[in-house]
């Protein structure tokens, strides 16, 4: 279905925003990365690292409300320019590309969702379960939470799997997509001989076996660290 369809399911930004505010750590775990970027900026917030996406009717209802957001033209970062073909290949067709103005002008009251869920995705298993939060493993060696996940709150989740609980129910272009996100995940952890570190829905941590999606359940201090902060014990 055409996502600009009057016949779509339509979802209130404003709502599901206000619903989906909770920080995922208790403090700005961006000070603890941007010093391993060479752009001194957080990684979740620097688009040479990560282009955002919105919804297509998000992207409506932040174009009429703020002008933190333009549609990304593929020039934001000239030093080492992502390929617009490319990369909008990869979007599904229900998301756009955005840019924003930079941490230093953040409106957080109309962060999209993509930057509301960083460094997770919905995890949804191969038998069709939306199980729980997963990290983007391409952000491994990046992003300081995704080697601190004991440090992701208790709203944070909670929030998440509410509103994707929601969001998965309405878009089949989304559990599609995430579905496929996740498949992706499992090969990249069987090739690497790896569990895949995973935040359940029901408020535990486990360790799941990327060929049989069998789970373990595990302290939090078991949980894989990466990068720059395999030694870093800070919580």
């Amino acid at each position: 279905m055409d996502p600009s369809s009057p016949h779509y399911p339509r979802i209130d930004f404003r709502r599901l925003y206000d619903r989906f505010d909770a920080p995922v750590t208790e403090f700005d775990c961006g000070l603890l990365c941007a010093p391993h970027n060479p752009s001194g900026l957080p990684f979740c917030c620097d688009i040479c690292q990560a282009v955002p996406v919105a919804y297509r009717q998000e992207w409506e209802y932040l174009r009429q409300n703020t002008g933190l957001w333009h549609p990304w033209q593929g020039s934001e970062c000239p030093a080492d320019p992502a390929d617009p073909a490319d990369l909008r290949e990869q979007t599904p067709d229900h998301m756009v590309l955005l840019a924003c103005q930079g941490p230093a002008h953040c409106q957080r009251n109309f962060r999209a969702v993509s930057c509301r869920q960083f460094p997770f995705f919905p995890y949804i298993t191969a038998d069709d379960r939306f199980l729980g939060l997963a990290c983007e493993w391409e952000f491994e060696n990046m992003c300081w939470v995704i080697s601190h996940l004991e440090t992701v709150t208790r709203q944070f989740r909670q929030a998440f799997i509410q509103v994707y609980d929601e969001i998965l129910a309405l878009w089949p272009e989304d559990y599609e997509s995430y579905a496929g996100t996740s498949e992706q995940l499992r090969a990249e952890y069987a090739s690497r001989g790896r569990r895949i570190p995973l935040l359940h829905r029901n408020g535990g941590y486990y360790l799941l076996s990327p060929r049989s999606e069998r789970l373990y359940r595990v302290p939090p201090e078991r949980l894989p660290r990466h990068g720059p902060y395999r030694e870093d014990r800070r919580a």
